[in-house]
């Protein structure tokens, strides 16, 4: 299911949706039980779909594609069609993990590095007691037939997958009917933040889009993938002005 209100980012369409929207579509997910893929898009997303035909399937097929960066935001008031909110991956899932005492939500946590997922896992328990975690499995596997096999006996109602942007999606893609799993959604680098392996930009730093600043300062090695912000927004204004 896609949702009527969606505008079109250089052929992709993103989901008009707040957080407390996605929030109410996880639940239907959940109760409609049908394998749901959600999508949190931020500019190298879209980039790497206009290159990547196997990776713009996962977002044409995926139920919700949501704003993940303020560079989306940012391009949809250039096209005149201005998104509510950005809708930032870490920030959906730490709002499900507040709700997960109450709506009994299982998770079950694939990607990042050995002991990463693991310590995520216990400080997550720590500061949301009542979550039911029910496996937990590191990035670095060659086979996943066991690991599939486990997601499925063990049936969490979301799963979470952090394998790098564009891998994540593919690989829960290409499994979503064999694990069967409600509601699944690539989380990039969230376990390494839950981790304390990571740290999130200063809240008034998310708050005025500048996170993106704060992560190339802790990272200079990430100017390349920041420089694909600026072709992004030009690539915009060009789709602007063509149509």
């Amino acid at each position: 299911m896609r949702f009527m209100d969606k505008i079109s980012i250089l052929g992709v369409e993103i989901d008009n949706l707040s957080l407390e929207e996605v929030l109410g579509a996880v639940d239907r997910y959940l109760k409609k039980g049908d394998p749901s893929l959600i999508v949190t898009a931020n500019p190298e997303i879209i980039m790497l779909a206009r290159e990547d035909a196997s990776f713009r399937a996962c977002l044409d097929e995926a139920q919700t594609v949501v704003a993940d960066g303020i560079g989306i935001i940012i391009a949809s008031r250039l096209l005149g069609t201005p998104l509510k909110q950005r809708v930032a991956g870490i920030d959906l899932v730490t709002a499900l993990f507040e709700q997960a005492a109450k709506k009994k939500y299982r998770f079950y946590f694939v990607g990042a590095k050995p002991g990463v997922a693991e310590r995520a896992a216990a400080n997550i328990k720590d500061s949301y007691p009542g979550i039911e975690i029910v496996g937990i499995q590191h990035g670095y596997f060659q086979e996943d037939a066991a690991i599939i096999e486990d997601i499925a006996q063990k049936k969490p109602d979301i799963l979470l997958v952090a394998l790098g942007m564009g891998k994540q999606e593919k690989w829960i893609k290409k499994r979503i009917q064999k694990i069967g799993v409600p509601v699944s959604i690539g989380v990039g680098g969230s376990f390494d933040v839950f981790a304390g392996e990571a740290r999130r930009a200063p809240v008034w730093m998310q708050k005025a889009g500048l996170e993106w600043l704060y992560r190339l300062l802790k990272q200079p090695s990430r100017i390349g993938r920041m420089m694909k912000l600026p072709v992004f927004l030009l690539a915009v204004l060009a789709s602007k002005k063509k149509n």
